[in-house]
C-alpha cells in the first residue's frame, strides 16, 4: 500500500510502499477513501509538542473508508461498513473517565496518527469499538474533516454552554473555525468571526457571521468590546496572543474555551480580571464517539457545510506548506 511516513521529526514525509497491515483481535482493517489534513498532523510530524510521537509512523486522524477485513472477536458482518477513524483510536473503557462519558480523558488512550499509525495510507488498522459509522447522507470527503475539525468544535460549543441569543467569538476561521461558527449558530448564538486573512473572513460572511474582525488590521478586543463583549470565546488559532485577545474580548461572566495547541505552550492571564469579572476558562479536547455520531447526524440532516479542497497523498509536504502559509480557506482532504 502507499503511505506517507514520518521517518524523522526533522525531515519531510516520505511516500513509501508498505505491506498492508492485518487486523489483530478486536480490530478492523479499513480501506481509506478520504483523509483530512489537520494542523495536529503537522505538529506530530515535527515533534512540536511535549509528548512526541516516535518515528517511523504514519500520521492522520481524519480517515474515512470501508472495512475490508476483521480480526478475531469482530463480527464478519461488519465487512463493508463505512467508518471514520478518529483521533481517539482506543481507550480502556474501564477508568473513571471512560465510564463517566469522558473517554477522551482516558490516560491509557491511543491516538490515531500519533501513538499508533493513522490514515495517511491506503489502509489503516483501527479498534473495532472506536471507529464510528458514517451514515449514507454524508460523503466520505465531507466526513473526513468532520471526524476531527467537526467533532472538536462541536464539543467546544458544548463545553462553552452556548445558549440562544448569546454572542460568541470564534478566533481562527479555518478548518475548525468555519465549523465552530455553524455549531454556535445551531445552538442559537450570534457569531463574531476573528481572523487575520480577508478570504477567511469572507467565508465567514458567506456562512452567516454577524460580525467579522480582521485582527491584523483592527484591534479585535476593542472591536468586540464595542459590541458589549462576548458571552463566550472559542480559541482556535494556534497563537497565545490570539488566545489572550479572546480572553480580553469577554464580558463579565464570560467563558473562554481553549482548543488550539500552539507550539509555544504558555498563556499569561490576569488573575484580578479573571476573579473580579467571574470569567470561566476551560480546555476542550476533541469529542467522544457519541459526539462524532451527532456531528454526522447534523450533517446528514443538511445543518452544516464542509468547506474543503481535495489533494493527492503524493503532495503531502506541499500541502503542509499550504496550511502553514494560511492560504487554505478551510480544510484539505487527501482523496484515495
Amino acid at each position: 500500500m502507499k503511505a506517507a511516513v514520518v521517518t524523522s521529526l526533522s525531515k519531510p514525509l516520505e511516500i513509501q510502499e508498505r505491506p498492508a497491515p492485518r487486523p489483530g483481535p478486536q480490530q478492523v482493517l479499513v480501506r481509506v477513501e478520504a483523509s483530512g489534513l489537520c494542523h495536529t498532523d503537522i505538529h506530530a510530524a515535527r515533534g512540536d509538542w511535549p509528548v512526541k510521537p516516535v518515528p517511523p509512523f504514519i500520521p492522520g486522524h481524519e480517515g474515512v473508508g470501508v472495512i475490508t477485513e476483521v480480526g478475531t472477536g469482530v463480527p464478519v458482518s461488519r465487512i463493508g461498513e463505512r467508518v471514520a477513524v478518529p483521533w481517539l483510536g482506543f481507550a480502556c473503557g474501564h477508568c473513571e473517565f471512560c465510564v463517566s462519558g469522558r473517554e477522551t480523558l482516558c490516560e491509557k488512550q491511543q491516538n490515531s496518527g500519533y501513538s499508533v499509525d493513522g490514515s495517511y495510507a491506503e489502509y489503516v488498522v483501527a479498534s473495532a469499538d472506536y471507529v464510528v459509522a458514517v451514515p449514507e447522507g454524508v460523503s466520505s470527503f465531507d466526513a473526513a474533516p468532520l471526524t476531527c475539525a467537526g467533532v472538536t468544535t462541536y464539543k467546544a460549543v458544548k463545553v462553552a454552554g452556548i445558549r440562544p441569543s448569546e454572542l460568541v467569538a470564534v478566533f481562527g476561521i479555518g478548518g475548525l473555525g468555519h465549523l465552530a461558527m455553524q455549531y454556535s449558530q445551531i445552538a442559537g448564538a450570534s457569531v463574531v468571526a476573528v481572523d487575520v486573512e480577508d478570504d477567511k473572513l469572507e467565508l465567514a460572511r458567506e456562512l452567516g457571521a454577524d460580525h467579522v474582525v480582521n485582527a491584523r488590521k483592527t484591534d479585535p478586543v476593542a472591536a468586540i468590546q464595542a459590541l458589549g463583549g462576548v458571552d463566550a470565546a472559542i480559541a482556535l488559532a494556534v497563537s497565545p496572543k490570539s488566545m489572550g485577545q479572546a480572553f480580553d474580548s469577554l464580558k463579565r461572566g464570560g467563558r473562554l474555551v481553549l482548543v488550539a495547541l500552539p507550539k509555544d505552550n504558555e498563556l499569561v492571564l490576569p488573575i484580578f480580571q479573571t476573579v473580579l469579572k467571574g470569567i470561566t476558562i476551560v480546555g476542550s479536547i476533541v469529542g467522544t464517539r457519541r459526539d462524532l455520531a451527532e456531528v454526522f447526524e447534523l450533517h446528514a440532516a443538511g445543518r452544516t457545510r464542509v468547506i474543503a479542497e481535495g489533494r493527492k497523498l503524493d503532495d503531502v509536504n506541499a500541502c503542509f506548506s499550504e496550511i502553514l502559509s494560511g492560504e487554505v480557506p478551510a480544510r484539505l482532504v487527501f482523496e484515495f
